[in-house]
């Protein structure tokens, strides 16, 4: 199945994903902080993959449905007894105010119409109805550092990172919660800047859309940036200690959390 208004596909990544990617604490807390008081059980986990978030989430009550446009991921996640339903981000495939909660985890980068997104998730919900939406925003994307040694994908990876203004103008009153990574559960690129020697392993690279975006689009730089990375640890250099005050002041990534009135 391809989704235009998806900007990359996990088919290739679905039967390993697991291996490297699991609910992560640090982004639960935060997510069930936004959930709280959510008015019933009924939650949609909206670009939930494999159905980690959506596993995590259960143990506290929700009844989640997981829904994704990438039907190898969702077949991972109904392995694992979750219900799950094929669908775009940007035309849900439920009635006005019919859920109680919605999740949207690393995800809006993709969507190419994120407002409509964004506009989808206050159509669904119904009053009182809560959203966990968590992201890496473009004020973040210097906190990862990574730019320093792959410098061609910064014309890709910028555009389709939103700032965090203009995301939550388009939820009135939302609250920001920013958040450090403490473990590396869940293997995305962002978790993986805070231990850069990671980056280093194949397997954890595969698992991640911009290592395999990037292998494809420029694998010279790929190499090269890999060579520098290597030789900068090697000699005790540290590039996530360096970005330590942007990470002070954003976090790795962000949660926003919002209340529909």
């Amino acid at each position: 199945m391809r989704v235009t208004g998806t900007r990359h596909d996990y088919g290739n990544q679905a039967a390993l994903y697991d291996d490297t990617r699991s609910a992560s604490p640090s982004i639960l807390r935060p997510l069930l902080v936004a959930l709280d008081g959510a008015p019933g059980p009924r939650l949609v986990d909206v670009g939930g993959g494999t159905g980690n978030y959506a596993r995590a989430v259960a143990t506290r009550g929700f009844e989640p449905v997981v829904m994704d446009v990438a039907p190898a991921m969702l077949a991972r996640a109904k392995a694992k007894g979750r219900a799950v339903v094929c669908g775009d981000a940007a035309a849900l495939p439920f009635g006005t105010a019919t859920l109680d909660a919605v999740l949207l985890v690393s995800m809006l980068h993709l969507v190419s119409d994120w407002p409509r997104a964004l506009a989808e998730v206050r159509r669904v919900l119904r009053p009182g109805g809560r959203l966990g939406l968590m992201l890496y925003a473009r004020e973040h994307l210097d906190v990862h550092w990574i730019f320093e040694y792959f410098p061609t994908s910064r014309a890709w990876v910028v555009p389709e990172h939103q700032k965090l203004a203009d995301v939550t103008a388009a939820l009135p009153d939302a609250r920001v919660l920013p958040f450090e990574f403490e473990d590396v559960d869940d293997g995305a690129l962002a978790a993986l800047c805070r231990r850069p020697e990671l980056i280093l392993d194949p397997a954890r690279r595969a698992r991640t859309s911009y290592f395999e975006r990037l292998a494809t689009s420029d694998p010279a730089e790929l190499s090269r940036g890999l060579d520098r990375l290597a030789h900068d640890l090697s000699r005790g250099r540290r590039p996530d200690e360096e970005s330590a005050p942007l990470r002070a002041r954003w976090g790795d990534g962000a949660v926003i959390a919002w209340r529909k009135p």
